[in-house]
């Protein structure tokens, strides 16, 4: 992973904070790291070793309260065996430190590399599986479980407003680009889609068999490292939360086991992945059946990539729309062989 040099003032604050840790060692270098969409980092060199330093920044995440609660929630991982990223403790035992009204904390370096789905084996993709399903059954373990609020499935008739209204931003831009035709295509053949399919939006209150529990809430490619073959460190907890389980498994499968220039799930990975998951896990074909349908549905009224070009002007998640979009078209297409792969 490449990083930028640390500017000097940066490098002046970052030193008294690393200070606040009794063994870290005197610092030598700071390198600014890229380290997801929402946070900063940097990859710092003493004379003890090597380490993460993560600043929260961003809004929704950078509540100490919250922070507090991933760490406690990634330890407690730890314990049980699991290979996620924990914080160091500093001089007063906290895992949270404060510095200009920000909460930064520090990781141990962790070497190692990103796999995307299209390179594991069959045999990699079911440890996978487990690997998720472990995640999901240690945090019942680790963490109190609260009540869980409603979740409405996605209103088709809110999401032919936003096609609507992201139509008429995409054919006002200019230059018109080779993307902007894409996305308008994308959202013309959407809104098809969901005129055909509204009946078969998930019912409310959800089934029965939508089992609430902690869960990671990011779990994809980028925030999970390999050592070799094996998973070193699952990283970037930032999204913990109660959510049904099974749906993080089913989004995982769709980042993980999607091809990125024909936007096709790899069902033969995907059978391997999901039947690891529901042996770890102890969740049900009916529960992942459902967890399968609802995830489509997002998929179908979602366009937050659009949103962030068009409404945000970032441009950061471009690369990944002709894929993402591609994958809700064929989705819908082959819905029955999906459901097979994930709950057969």
């Amino acid at each position: 992973m490449t990083g930028t040099a640390t500017k000097p003032h940066e490098r002046v604050s970052l030193t008294a904070l690393l200070r606040r840790y009794e063994n870290a060692g005197e610092p030598l270098t700071f390198e600014a790291v890229p380290r997801g969409l929402l946070n900063r980092g940097w990859r710092v060199t003493t004379t003890r070793g090597r380490y993460f330093l993560k600043q929260y920044v961003a809004a929704d995440t950078a509540e100490p309260a919250l922070i507090v609660r991933q760490h406690r929630a990634t330890r407690g991982l730890v314990r049980l065996g699991l290979p996620a990223a924990a914080p160091l403790p500093a001089a007063d035992g906290g895992t949270v430190t404060l510095l200009d009204g920000d909460g930064y904390a520090l990781f141990p370096w962790i070497d190692g590399t990103h796999r995307e789905g299209t390179e594991l084996t069959a045999g990699q993709s079911r440890r996978l599986g487990t690997l998720l399903g472990r995640v999901h059954t240690g945090l019942a373990r680790v963490q109190p479980l609260p009540a869980a609020g409603p979740q409405p499935s996605a209103d088709p008739a809110r999401t032919h407003a936003d096609i609507a209204r992201l139509l008429a931003l995409v054919r006002a831009h200019r230059p018109y680009d080779d993307f902007d035709g894409l996305a308008e295509h994308r959202l013309l053949e959407r809104g098809d889609l969901l005129r055909r399919h509204a009946h078969r939006r998930p019912p409310d209150p959800a089934p029965e068999g939508r089992v609430q529990g902690w869960v990671h809430g990011d779990f994809h490619p980028l925030n999970l490292l390999y050592r070799g073959d094996e998973p070193a460190a699952i990283v970037d907890w930032d999204r913990l939360g109660v959510q049904p389980r099974a749906e993080e498994a089913v989004r995982a499968a769709a980042i993980f086991f999607v091809h990125p220039e024909h936007g096709r799930l790899d069902l033969r990975k995907v059978r391997a992945y999901a039947r690891a998951y529901r042996d770890a896990s102890g969740a049900g074909e009916g529960e992942v059946a459902a967890a399968v349908h609802r995830v489509w549905w997002e998929r179908l009224n979602d366009f937050w990539m659009l949103h962030w070009r068009y409404e945000r002007r970032d441009r950061r998640s471009d690369p990944l729309f002709p894929a993402a979009s591609a994958l809700a078209v064929w989705w819908t297409g082959e819905y029955d062989s999906v459901l097979d792969a994930f709950a057969g």
